[in-house]
């Protein structure tokens, strides 16, 4: 008995000592990223770095803000895309399929998240920029803002890289959600349909209700993914140091920024240190952003169960 004690007592403290390393790791990264960035803010201020608009590292000008708005909005763009088609796609799959069906995509939807970025973004190359390039001259309309476009668009664009980023993403919201809507008690349907609600009618009120923390959970991932996602991104949005003023325009995200320039000319002053001050932004963005999804994560469940 003694034995046994001992045993789960160990197990119990191995555990703490697993998760308490895992949460030190990122503050770990966060303080080597604040040191190695140090000389730059030394050199420069704050607030010229974040609203400097200017990226010139031969001239000394190191000015972030096009590229935090281009990780934005691409991200953003991506989860406008990503979002309803992929909660869409869980509520098909979760309560209309038959089991046959549901069978044969959920293994196509898991092989879509284990394809590596690089293919994405050569489906991006080959198919999506030549399809903006075309949709640009179209589509675009002067006067109405993120739609004007010019007639010399390339394709590589915040466009591409959105719809890229989406499809990229459809597989893990797709999976949680099914999950989620799987999970939802069948009591909860059956007490909505015998009321008279109609089949979407209870998926609508009764389901999607009950499921809100869970979609909720399964956007965060998503989004998480998508905002710190380099390969694909930067294959298809042109990374252009300009912030976009289309979704026609290119962009270039903080991810692409490091992945291209890391390495690379770290001869010139301040330059190692302003590509990890670029890796501490992106990701203090991240934490920012999770802590406010989790945050109405925690108002919807207060509110549910209030």
């Amino acid at each position: 008995m003694n034995l046994r004690r001992l045993k789960d007592i160990l197990a119990e403290r191995l555990m703490i000592a697993i998760v308490l390393f895992s949460s030190l790791l990122v503050v770990i990264i966060a303080i080597i990223l604040f040191l190695r960035s140090k000389p730059i803010l030394d050199a420069k201020s704050l607030s010229d770095l974040l609203l400097g608009s200017t990226w010139l590292p031969f001239g000394g000008e190191f000015g972030f803000y096009p590229f935090i708005i281009g990780t934005l909005y691409v991200t953003l763009l991506a989860m406008v895309f990503a979002v309803p088609l992929s909660i869409l796609s869980a509520i098909y799959l979760a309560e209309y399929a038959n089991e046959k069906l549901r069978e044969k995509i959920l293994p196509l939807i898991d092989l879509l998240a284990g394809i590596p970025p690089v293919v994405y973004g050569v489906f991006g190359v080959l198919a999506i920029v030549p399809f903006v390039a075309i949709i640009a001259p179209i589509i675009g309309t002067p006067g109405i803002p993120f739609l004007e476009a010019e007639s010399y668009s390339t394709g590589y664009s915040l466009l591409a890289g959105g719809i890229v980023l989406s499809i990229m993403v459809f597989p893990i919201i797709i999976s949680i959600s099914h999950e989620v809507f799987r999970a939802v008690p069948s009591d909860i349907r059956e007490a909505s349909l015998s009321l008279g609600a109609t089949r979407w009618q209870t998926i609508k009120h009764a389901v999607i209700r009950t499921a809100l923390p869970g979609l909720g959970a399964a956007i965060i991932l998503g989004f998480s993914r998508a905002i710190g996602e380099t390969m694909a991104v930067l294959m298809v949005v042109g990374n252009v140091p300009n912030v976009p003023k289309s979704i026609f325009d290119p962009a270039y995200p903080l991810p692409a920024l490091i992945a291209n320039n890391y390495g690379e000319m770290m001869s010139i002053p301040l330059y190692d240190s302003a590509l990890l001050l670029a890796a501490l932004i992106l990701m203090i963005v991240i934490l920012l952003f999770t802590i406010a999804a989790r945050l109405i994560l925690i108002r919807i469940e207060r509110g549910m169960h209030g």
